[in-house]
This record gives structure tokens, C-alpha cells and sequence, in this order.
């Protein structure tokens, strides 16, 4: 049974990680007609939830927003007019809350939890009930709250213009919560699956996961060439997730075949401004190149049908923070010391 107070986080200016204020007193929102109270057990970060309070990320957000855009928890108690949950379901958050089915829209992106909206970095949380998925029966919390963002960029990009498929070839780049989701769905469908990487050890952990295809980008700074010989005849790779931007989509081009995808999913590598290739590359090499916001509740279900039934276990960092630790946890992602997804433990 909820109390009267909760714990939660604000991103109260632009100050980097010291914008990040803590309040353990926060009044418990109770549901109106249509929505549902969830009490969080476990959130995770992403890269965006790193430059909100830098002031640097490109898609709306309210000032004193509670951030957080990923949790997992169990619904405490829904409001009168709720038909689709019920107290005792374990659920988990979609990210643009108006995104139900289809292309994205104009409106949907104004929706964006732990941005436009406020997010999961807390313990009580009022959603509408059309705003949640249910979760995956294989996964425990921590692996529950990974799903929101990067399970289901990764899963839009394989899915969400061209049918992955048994045999094509995906290249990831990293060791971050998309590029490991996208790895694993690759391998789940039987795809070869090609992985960058600038850590010997990160490289070992990627064996680990089934990536028989890994090239240190330190050590070969044309990896895209590299990646493309390593395809069937060296004609180039079906599917890039392309998380660096600038720095690494010159070399993206370069593994991709005729016809292929660059998913544009981050800009980790630098943002507008610095240099990158033209647009006009993408006729030289015949490819789309397509920019990737999340998913859609329908792709968030299918998805968490693919985990449930090839029993996709979410890869979360061996350390796991408190949310009284959330500073901590934010710069530890920051120096990138993490494998996977860092997750949030929510008492």
C-alpha cells in the first residue's frame, strides 16, 4: 500500500550532475479516471537521461522534469474507468507515452518520459493506462527496466523499416544498451552479427553474448571496410545501428551493402557541426539512412513476445546502484565504465 510521501529526482537547470536534486518527501500521485499508480522497483539510464542536465539533448524538455525515461514496477492501483490493468500487474514504462501504434507523430515526440514528461526516477508514478506494456514473465526487475528506450530503439531499427531476417548481417557499434539489444535480436534471429568495440575485455564479454565478428576501431580505424569484407561475397551489412554520429557514420557507409539500413540512434561520437559525410552519399552507396526514435507500444509488445519466448535475458552492468546513489550512477555511465544497461535498484 502506497504512502502519503515517495522519493524522486528532479533535473532542476543545466548544470551538468549537480542540476540532479533529491527530494524524500514527494507527495504520491493518486490516478485520475483513466490511469494507473505503479510503485518502481528498478529504472535504468541512457545516454540521453547523461546530457539532460548538460543542456544538450535535441528533443523537448520541461523545466524541474523528473527524469528517467526507463522502470519497471507493479501497479499499485488503477482509477475507475481503467479496463486494461489491474492492481498486482507487473508492468513496464513506453517511452513516448502517445506512441501507440504506426509512424511516429509531431505529437507523440512532445510525449517523452524523463523529458517532455516526467519520468521513472522515482518511487510513485501516475501513467495513463495506455502508457504501459506488461512485462516479460522471464525477466526480474533490473532486466525488466532496460526494455523501454534502448531494447526497443534496437528492436526498431531491426524491425521497424525492413524485416530482419535469418542470414542478413547487422553491425552494432559498442557495448551500450542498444548496441547489446541489437546483437542479441540479431543473434535470436539468426543473423551474423558484427560488433565494434575499443576494449579487449568488453570484447571477451561480446563473445560471450554468440558475436563471432569483432573488430577493435582503435586499433583499425577503417573498420567499415573491414566489417564488409567480413560479409557473405563482401557485399556489405543489411543493418547498422549507428550510435557515434559524425565520427563514425563516414565508416558506416562503408560497410553498408546496396540497399542497406544505417539506423541513426545517437550521437555519442559529436554532435551538429562537426564533419560528416553528405547526404548525397547515401545515393553513391544506395542506402537509407533513417533516424530512430524508440518505438511504438505495438513494437514494444511484439518485442517483449521475441524475449518471452527465445528467453532474451537483458545484459545489466554487474554494478547496481540505489536511487539515493543516482549521481553516482550518472557518472559512472559518463566515464563509460559500464557493460550493457546500469540499472537503478528502487526500494
Amino acid at each position: 500500500m502506497a504512502g502519503s510521501t515517495g522519493k524522486q529526482w528532479t533535473v532542476e537547470g543545466t548544470d551538468g550532475f549537480e542540476s540532479l536534486k533529491y527530494n524524500k518527501s514527494a507527495p504520491v500521485p493518486k490516478p485520475g479516471q483513466h490511469e494507473v499508480l505503479v510503485k518502481f522497483h528498478a529504472a535504468s539510464l541512457n545516454y540521453r537521461d547523461l546530457i539532460i542536465p548538460k543542456g544538450k539533448y535535441p528533443f523537448p524538455v520541461k523545466g524541474g522534469v523528473i527524469p528517467g525515461s526507463d522502470g519497471a514496477g507493479t501497479i499499485e492501483s488503477v482509477g475507475s474507468g481503467v479496463t486494461k490493468w489491474k492492481a498486482g500487474q507487473r508492468v513496464a514504462t513506453l517511452f513516448n507515452q502517445s506512441h501507440i501504434y504506426g509512424p511516429i507523430t509531431q505529437q507523440a515526440v512532445m510525449t517523452g518520459l524523463g523529458g517532455a514528461l516526467d519520468g521513472t526516477l522515482r518511487q510513485y508514478a501516475v501513467f495513463s493506462e495506455e502508457g504501459l506494456v506488461e512485462l516479460p514473465s522471464n525477466l526480474n526487475w533490473l532486466e525488466g527496466s532496460t526494455l523501454s528506450c534502448a531494447a526497443l530503439t534496437a528492436w526498431n531499427a531491426l524491425y521497424g523499416c525492413k524485416q530482419l531476417k535469418a542470414g542478413d548481417v547487422v553491425l552494432t557499434q559498442g557495448t551500450g544498451g542498444v548496441s547489446i539489444f541489437a546483437a542479441q535480436f540479431g543473434l535470436a534471429a539468426g543473423a551474423t552479427v558484427i560488433s565494434t568495440t575499443s576494449s579487449d575485455a568488453k570484447a571477451e564479454s561480446l563473445k560471450k553474448l554468440g558475436v563471432k565478428h569483432i573488430i577493435n576501431y582503435k586499433n583499425d580505424p577503417k573498420w567499415g571496410e573491414t566489417a564488409k569484407s567480413l560479409t557473405p561475397n563482401g557485399v556489405g551489412v543489411d543493418f547498422i545501428v549507428e550510435v557515434g554520429g559524425p565520427t563514425t557514420v563516414a565508416q558506416s557507409l562503408k560497410a553498408v551493402r546496396p540497399e542497406g539500413i544505417i539506423n541513426i540512434i545517437g550521437f555519442l561520437g559529436g554532435g551538429p557541426g562537426e564533419e560528416q559525410p553528405g547526404f548525397l552519399e547515401t545515393l553513391s552507396n544506395i542506402c537509407t539512412v533513417r533516424g530512430v526514435l524508440v518505438g511504438s507500444r505495438q513494437q514494444f509488445e511484439e518485442m517483449n513476445q521475441a524475449i518471452q519466448v527465445n528467453n532474451i535475458k537483458p545484459v545489466v552492468d554487474q554494478k547496481v546502484f540505489g536511487l539515493d546513489d543516482l549521481k553516482e550512477a550518472y557518472q559512472y555511465m559518463w566515464d563509460q565504465k559500464h557493460f550493457g544497461k546500469l540499472a537503478i535498484k528502487i526500494d
